[in-house]
């Protein structure tokens, strides 16, 4: 079985740069959920089931923009949208969170929000973020991967492999312009968590291609090295 994305769905344009994340992920075998956090609930019943129907419409309008109508959704009640998305990724033992970026950013550039920051430090699955407006691309390519790793970490390395098999793309050095960069936690990060460094934050600042930044000695395990 291949890894399982949890995708961070709220029906805002950014949101929809996640959805196109997760499609491409979609590609190299990646199974994905669309997950919806509300902050509240009602006390009144009509209003309550109320609030349920538009939270389940708006995950099924999230399916029809994949054109993935049976792709699996769940709603999560928490007063913070990260909080709520690290549960749900512990819960359901998730290999990735996939966010767009923060709604400020400028196209083309990556920066993670605050709900991907709550994961970025110390969450247990691996984090996405796509660029803003990486929707406006309906169908982007992968032809090279880079990888931030400290020495050391396989993990990175294994994940970045994986994903260049997927797409038949090539492993390239960091530095140049890539499709997609995967980025390892710093060194001194507990074993399975999400910690990275200055030098990571440097590099997903100044990327343009979506980002996957892993737990420390975690990788991510795709369908071509499985077959392998």
């Amino acid at each position: 079985m291949g890894p399982h994305a949890i995708v961070s769905y709220d029906d805002t344009p950014n949101d929809h740069d996640a959805l196109m994340l997760g499609s491409i992920l979609g590609e190299a075998g990646v199974r994905l959920t669309l997950a919806y956090v509300r902050h509240t609930t009602q006390v009144q019943r009509a209003r309550e089931e109320l609030e349920e129907h538009e939270a389940e419409a708006l995950l099924e309008r999230g399916a029809s923009w994949l054109a993935h109508n049976e792709v699996e959704r769940r709603v999560v009640v928490s007063a913070s949208t990260g909080e709520g998305l690290k549960w749900l990724a512990e819960e359901e033992a998730a290999d990735i969170v996939v966010f767009g970026s923060d709604y400020r950013t400028a196209a083309g550039h990556v920066a993670p929000g605050t709900s991907a920051q709550a994961l970025l430090e110390g969450g247990r699955a691996a984090v996405a973020v796509a660029p803003a407006n990486y929707r406006s691309d309906r169908a982007p390519r992968i032809n090279t991967v880079g990888v931030l790793a400290g020495a050391g970490d396989e993990a990175a390395i294994e994940t970045a492999r994986g994903l260049a098999a997927c797409f038949d793309a090539t492993l390239v050095q960091v530095g140049r312009r890539v499709d997609l960069l995967v980025v390892g936690s710093r060194p001194e990060a507990p074993e399975g968590r999400v910690m990275i460094s200055s030098q990571a934050h440097k590099m997903i600042e100044d990327a343009s291609s979506p980002v996957l930044v892993l737990a420390r000695g975690i990788p991510v395990v795709f369908e071509a090295l499985i077959a392998a």
